[in-house]
């Protein structure tokens, strides 16, 4: 076992993120939505074009899980999928009726996250930029891994 002050700070962050997780787990849990089902959705509502690839990629879900669920919101009529020029991957776009769902779905998460991060930026208002470069930095150290 490691011992020291950083590998206690790191055991805390992980914690804490594993907590993070949890949270947004038994929220879709309590509303019926699959979590994987959750998680596209929020990368959905960002306004941005995205590929199954994309959303693999940045949230770190596997491609089989993305498409079972893009596939579940195709048939529900949330999404379409849009033929994307010079690739193959399609355009993932929300419908009218996937607007409104995600709105619906998203609108309590959007208010509980943004009072619960004012809160937290009014006490410690650079923890973002903290926790962005130790991702930065731990990625390039397992990148020297690998």
């Amino acid at each position: 076992m490691i011992e020291g002050k950083g590998h206690e700070i790191i055991r805390r962050v992980m914690h804490e993120l594993n907590r993070i997780d949890g949270v947004y787990y038994f929220y879709s849990k309590k509303s019926g939505i699959n979590e994987n089902m959750l998680t596209v959705l929020y990368a959905l509502d960002d306004g941005n074009a995205h590929s199954q690839k994309d959303i693999c990629e940045e949230w770190l879900i596997p491609k089989t899980t993305i498409s079972s669920v893009i596939r579940g919101l195709e048939n529900d009529g949330y999404v379409s999928l849009m033929s994307a020029e010079h690739t193959k991957e399609k355009t993932i776009v929300l419908t009218k009726k996937g607007k409104a769902f995600v709105s619906e779905i998203l609108k309590d998460i959007y208010k509980a996250e943004r009072t619960a991060m004012d809160a937290a930026l009014e006490k410690y208002p650079d923890f973002v930029d903290a926790i962005t470069e130790f991702t930065e930095r731990l990625s390039g150290e397992f990148d020297k891994l690998i």
